[in-house]
């Protein structure tokens, strides 16, 4: 047995649906190499294997897990007391470039675990503050639980409330200003300087300059920091900041660059003759946004409509989970009303919406807006499989997202097998409803997905198993039989003692 056939054989048992426990785990073992640590972070896993992993002595398969986007969260609480800093770490921010296009939350217990944590794990590697700064970039923190914190019997996680000082409501900032613990309401009024406009400009000179627009497009700003901004022509973050003074809005409204008229022109507090004025204005662009109105009446809606232009059909910006809070979300009835809309913008608004009605969303489906019909299959679980299917097709860049999502269709794809695109035609190849799976496919990535069809038979599978081309998909197939898959572990595995390729061991360690 060739050292690539054993390697081929391991990493389609590892991805394996239909392998039991007793054979993942036997993967766990060091004489597996880097694939035990591929299988922890890539795949969905069954509890037994779960457990083994969260309990193996290697830290680097405990990393592993941390990392997997494919379990239960709350299966992973363990890891947040795990006695190495580097798996807490990877736990707190699981994410490799590129970002993930959906950024699910961890569970409140495991949140409040990494920020009350008093070490960074006994390797000595990380410290308790790093894990906390990996937490807090990592966007798995939804708004709802810091607003959580707000009232907590833990002054220091009342302290992280402050973290997202806006988020939070008006009662809520009042209380911790007021708290009873003097750490408290130091950190409630750190953060407070952003709504006080002589704070905000006593402020700005010592802030990175890179982070300046940061401060300027949301901070309370003072009528001698908004002139500065004018004189120093650094209005672009003015034109969407809800703070900014009506007659500077009036200004900015007619300033000579078009980009600024263009974020001027959607602004909730505009007034009706400004309105009217930038619905004439020269530039389409500017046109566009001034015709929205009246559809942005908050900063919530403004803020929701802001996320979406500008960003095209390609956009793989990372999602995160909806806030839950009504108070800062715009209303059921203002998505509704965006999906009925003749602009498009305000239909890509609604596609990008996961609680639109089904009835809207079929009509979404075949909205002639290529970009309304790319969002909703992005974003909606309800979106038709034959969408899923056509963006798959036509959009390279959402293809991987795309599988992810249970409404994908898992049939219905045999007549895309001649497609010239080699991973639209290895879609084609896993449909178990093809009459002849494609094995000799000059794409390799087709002939592995043909290998694993589970319409091939044990008997064609044993010559696939010996062929380099196809034996990855082969090991992977659903229809090999158990025992099967015990006896080739066994050949793999028993007695072996073939390190990790270079490439291996550079996977293992970013795993």
């Amino acid at each position: 047995m060739s050292d690539s056939l054993r390697e081929l054989w391991l990493r389609g048992i590892a991805f394996n649906p239909a392998a039991p426990s007793d054979v993942l785990i036997r993967l766990l073992d060091q004489v597996a190499g880097e694939v035990g640590l591929l299988m922890c972070k890539d795949r969905d896993l069954p509890d037994a294997v779960i457990d083994a992993a969260l309990c193996h002595p290697e830290w680097r398969i405990r990393g592993a897990l941390a990392r997997n986007q494919h379990v239960d969260p709350s299966r992973l609480a363990p890891l947040a007391t795990d006695p190495s800093g580097l798996v807490r770490a990877r736990l707190a921010n699981p994410h490799l470039r590129p970002w993930p296009y959906w950024v699910r939350p961890l569970p409140d217990d495991i949140l409040v675990t990494l920020l009350t944590a008093q070490d960074g794990g006994e390797d000595g590697k990380v410290t308790a503050n790093e894990i906390i700064g990996e937490l807090d970039s990592s966007r798995q923190i939804p708004l709802s639980f810091f607003r959580s914190l707000a009232g907590h019997e833990d002054p220091e996680l009342r302290i992280r409330a402050t973290w997202r000082w806006e988020s939070l409501t008006p009662a809520q900032r009042a209380g911790l200003l007021d708290d009873p613990d003097p750490a408290v309401r130091e950190a409630a009024k750190d953060r407070n300087w952003k709504l006080d406009p002589e704070r905000v400009e006593a402020e700005l000179p010592s802030i990175r300059p890179r982070s300046r627009p940061f401060v300027l497009d949301r901070c309370a700003l003072s009528p001698a920091l908004v002139e500065q901004c004018f004189a120093d022509d650094t209005v672009h973050p003015l034109a969407r900041n809800p703070h900014t003074p009506a007659d500077a809005v009036a200004r900015l409204a007619r300033h000579p660059e078009a980009k600024v008229r263009e974020m001027v022109a959607a602004r909730p507090d505009l007034g009706p003759d400004l309105v009217a004025e930038l619905r004439e204005d020269p530039d389409e662009d500017v046109r566009v946004r001034a015709r929205l109105h009246p559809f942005p009446r908050t900063w919530a809606e403004y803020d929701v409509i802001d996320l979406v232009i500008g960003h095209g059909p390609g956009c793989i910006c990372p999602i995160t989970e909806p806030d839950p809070d009504p108070a800062t979300v715009p209303s059921p009835d203002w998505f509704a009303a965006c999906a009925v809309s003749g602009e498009p913008v305000l239909r890509r608004v609604a596609a990008s919406w996961s609680g639109l009605p089904a009835a809207l969303v079929g009509t979404l489906a075949q909205d002639d807006d290529e970009e309304v019909r790319i969002r909703l299959a992005c974003r909606h679980p309800l979106a038709p499989p034959h969408l899923l299917l056509d963006v798959f097709v036509t959009r390279p860049d959402h293809r991987s997202d795309l599988l992810t999502l249970p409404g994908f269709p898992r049939t219905g794809r045999t007549h895309l097998i001649g497609h010239p695109d080699p991973e639209v035609r290895a879609l084609a190849a896993a449909d178990p409803t093809l009459p002849e799976p494609p094995v000799e496919d000059a794409d390799e990535s087709v002939r592995r997905a043909a290998a694993a069809n589970p319409i091939l038979t044990p008997e064609v599978l044993e010559a696939l198993l010996a062929d380099p081309r196809t034996a990855d998909g082969a090991a992977a197939n659903p229809s090999l039989p158990v025992p099967r898959m015990r006896a080739l572990l066994d050949r793999c595995l028993n007695g072996a003692a073939t390190p990790p390729t270079a490439a291996g061991r550079r996977e293992a360690t970013s795993a």
